[in-house]
């Protein structure tokens, strides 16, 4: 998840104990905004989808084709 942040633009702005949270400001002035755990178990495939839709605003495809 990092590495598709990192590569797509966003900036880490903020870390608290368990996680971080990436922002991302698009030319149409849109904040983006994803948040990744330190956590060591993986994410659920609903939550996956979740993040990609509602955060990332991207397909599955396109994430694995940039990560």
């Amino acid at each position: 998840m990092e590495s598709f942040l990192k590569r797509e633009g966003y900036k880490l702005v903020r870390q608290t104990g368990r996680d971080k949270i990436y922002e991302k400001t698009l030319p149409n002035g849109e904040i983006r905004r994803c948040g990744v755990s330190k956590g060591t178990s993986e994410i659920g495939k609903g939550l996956f989808n979740r993040i990609l839709k509602q955060q990332l605003k991207c397909d599955k495809a396109y994430f694995n084709k940039v990560k």
